[in-house]
C-alpha cells in the first residue's frame, strides 16, 4: 500500500521543484514581453542617435558656410538693388542685355542659396511680426494692418538650416499708445547675436 502511494506521487502529483505546463508558458510569456520591451528601447535609442548625428551634421555644415553665406548676401542685395533701379521701359539693346544678365546672375545666385540650405525670409505686408525672424527698423501707418504687424519689407532675411543668418528688416504698424511698452522691451528687438543667432529648437 505504501508503494502505491509513492507511485501516485511520482506520476500523478506535482511535487515541489517540478514546473507545470502553465508555469512554463507564463515564464516564456514574461521573457517574451521583456525582450519586446528591450527591442523597442534599443530601436528608440538608435533613432535618437540617428537624429542627433543628423542635427550635429547640419550644425557643423551651417557653421562652416555661415560666414561665406553672409558675405554673399551683400552681393545678392546689390543685384536686387540694380534690378530695382533698372528702367522699366528701355529700347537700347545694350541696356536690355545688361538687365537680362543681372537677372540671370541674381537667379543663379538664389538657386545656389537654395541648393545649399540658405532660404530667404521674405514676409508680406499684414504678416505678424516675429522677433525670431524679423527686425523692426521703423514704425509707419498701414491701412488694414493690425497694430504691430508688418507694413513693408525693407530687406529680406535669410536662414541656414533653421538658423537665422540675417533677420528680415521690416517696417511695422504702430501699436496702440496705451499698450506701448518701453522701447527696450517693445517686442521688436531681434534675439540674433553677432555670431548669427541661435538654432531654431522647433524642428
Amino acid at each position: 500500500m505504501v508503494e502505491d502511494i509513492e507511485d501516485n506521487d511520482a506520476f500523478g502529483g506535482s511535487p515541489e521543484g517540478i514546473e507545470t505546463g502553465e508555469d512554463v508558458i507564463a515564464a516564456l510569456e514574461a521573457e517574451n514581453a521583456a525582450l519586446k520591451e528591450q527591442v523597442l528601447r534599443y530601436a528608440a535609442e538608435a533613432d535618437n542617435t540617428r537624429r542627433r548625428a543628423e542635427r550635429e551634421s547640419n550644425d557643423a555644415r551651417a557653421f562652416a558656410i555661415q560666414r561665406f553665406a553672409k558675405d554673399l548676401l551683400e552681393a545678392s542685395d546689390n543685384l536686387s538693388r540694380a534690378l530695382s533701379a533698372a528702367p522699366a521701359d528701355h529700347g537700347d539693346p545694350a541696356v536690355k542685355n545688361l538687365v537680362l544678365g543681372i537677372e540671370m546672375t541674381e537667379k543663379a545666385l538664389q538657386g545656389a542659396f537654395e541648393r545649399n540650405g540658405l532660404k530667404k525670409v521674405s514676409p508680406v505686408p499684414g504678416d505678424k511680426f516675429d522677433p525670431h525672424l524679423h527686425q523692426a527698423m521703423m514704425e509707419m501707418p498701414g491701412e488694414g494692418v493690425a497694430p504691430g504687424a508688418i507694413v513693408a519689407i525693407m530687406q529680406p532675411g535669410y536662414e541656414l538650416f533653421g538658423r537665422i543668418v540675417r533677420p528680415a528688416m521690416v517696417a511695422v504698424a504702430p501699436k496702440a499708445a496705451a499698450a506701448a511698452p518701453p522701447a527696450e522691451a517693445n517686442g521688436y528687438a531681434h534675439p540674433v547675436d553677432e555670431a548669427g543667432g541661435a538654432f531654431d529648437t522647433k524642428a
